[in-house]
C-alpha cells in the first residue's frame, strides 16, 4: 500500500520543521570564555610560529 501524495507531502514538511529547529539550535553562539590568567603578555606567540618563554625559543 502506497502512501498519498498529500501524506508523503505532510511528512516532508514535518522534517523540514525538524530540520529547521536543529539548524536555528546549532547557530545559536557559543557562550563567551572567561579571559586567560596567566598568560603570554602582548600577541600570542604561537600564532607568530614560535613560543617564547622565559628567553627560550622554539619551534613547533
Amino acid at each position: 500500500m502506497a502512501d498519498s501524495p498529500e501524506d508523503i507531502a505532510k511528512r516532508i514538511a514535518e522534517a523540514g520543521k525538524r530540520a529547521r529547529a536543529e539548524a536555528d539550535a546549532r547557530r545559536k553562539p557559543a557562550p563567551a570564555l572567561p579571559p586567560e590568567q596567566g598568560g603570554p603578555k602582548g600577541p600570542e606567540p604561537t600564532r607568530y610560529g614560535d613560543w617564547e618563554k622565559k628567553g627560550l625559543i622554539s619551534d613547533f
